[in-house]
Parts: structure tokens; sequence; C-alpha cells
């Protein structure tokens, strides 16, 4: 079955001559629609988590003293961003578009990078100064919800990429499965810094596991970007 023309092409422009093209002429059905505007709302609903996030953990964190808590809410900005990419993604004729999809994955890709290197300052920072990490009650709080709601929205997020064939979603949605891993990594410093003071190394040290894998996804986004 020859594939369908892209939207305001030609029949005569309807063969693709690129992997992305193909998926930009395969059907878009009412189903896939209506999973894109999901992704939309997904991704309004994860900035406003993130700035909210952010606020009261960059508040907490410098209260605390804890590097460790800061880092991790000034990286809510960046998460943050995937977030803008896909709502910019699946806005308006972007949609549909032949080339919005490439273009949002390669600047989700970009988005692990700038996460990446962030984690590792941070933590190589608390390494050299063995900096341990103060006692919040408001950081404890806030990462255990961080904790119990991004997974939730990380692995939806995964599988309306996967329906979508959409790399920008599906990374956004590791974004937010990081955000998660980074909150329990923050939250089990919090709480061991209350109770056993020798215990400073594991959050750095699990800070740097994350920040490797960021970078891989980061890899997988861009790799994934070429090709629908």
């Amino acid at each position: 079955m020859s594939a369908l023309p892209a939207p305001g092409s030609s029949a005569g422009t309807s063969i693709p001559d690129s992997c992305c093209d193909s998926c930009a002429a395969a059907g878009r059905n009412e189903g896939w629609r209506r999973d894109a505007r999901r992704a939309r709302w997904l991704a309004w609903a994860s900035l406003v988590w993130m700035i909210a996030e952010g606020a009261i953990g960059l508040a907490a964190g410098l209260a605390a003293g804890s590097v460790a808590l800061t880092g991790w809410a000034l990286g809510s900005a960046i998460e943050g961003l995937a977030s803008v990419i896909v709502i910019w993604r699946f806005t308006g004729a972007r949609t549909l578009s032949e080339t919005g999809e490439r273009r949002a994955g390669r600047a989700v890709a970009v988005s692990f990078w700038l996460l990446a290197p962030w984690i590792v300052v941070e933590a190589v920072r608390d390494l050299v100064a063995h900096h341990q990490a103060a006692t919040s009650l408001t950081g404890i709080v806030l990462t255990a919800s961080s904790v119990v709601i991004m997974p939730g929205l990380g692995l939806a997020k995964r599988r309306l990429g996967q329906r979508l064939e959409s790399g920008a979603t599906a990374g956004e949605g590791t974004q937010n499965l990081m955000c998660a891993g980074q909150a329990a990594a923050v939250l089990a410093g919090l709480a061991v810094a209350a109770v056993w003071p020798g215990g400073w190394l594991a959050d750095p040290v699990i800070a740097l596991g994350i920040a490797a894998w960021s970078a891989w996804e980061g890899r997988q986004s861009w790799v994934g970007a070429d090709c629908c």
C-alpha cells in the first residue's frame, strides 16, 4: 500500500526519502492524535510540578545548607526544559510536522547532556569537600513526593512515546524517571544525615551513576532523532 502524502505536500512528493519522512507519511488517525494531546498535557503537568519543585527545593536547600538538595532543585529547570520541548512538539501544525519530531528529539538529547555535567559537578564537589547534607524536613517531604509522583508520569510518557514513535516524549519520560532517581538519592542522603554522619558518601556516588545514565540517554535520544 502506498504512503499517503504528508499534509501540505503534493502527490509528486509523497515518496519518502528518509526514515523520518516514512514516519511522517504514516497515517495519523484519531487514536494517534489523542495520544499526542495526552503527551502535551502530561508535559504541562510535569512543567508545573518542576516549577514548584524547583522553587521549594531551592529554598529548602539554601536554608539547610544542603548542596545536594540545592543542586537537585536547580536541576529541575533543565528537566522542565524537556517538558517545554514536548509541548512545543505537539502544539499547532508541528504536531504533524515532518521535521518537528527530529528537532524535538535532538533538543531533548541536548537537555540530557546539560543535566549530566551539572550532576557530576555537584557530586564531585561533595566528594572533595566531604560534604554532608544537613537535615531538612521540607526537603525530605519534597523528595519523597517526587519519588512517588515522577515514576508514574515517566512511565506513562515512555508508553506514549512508543505509540507516537516520539523519541522526544519517551526522553522526557526518562528524565522524569531520572528525577525520581535523583530525588531518592537526595532523600537517602538527608535521611542518613539525620542518623549516621558517616554515610555522606552514598549521595554523591549515586549521583555520579545517574549522570552516566543521563549521558547515555542523551546519546540514545540523539541517535533516535535520526530515524523516527
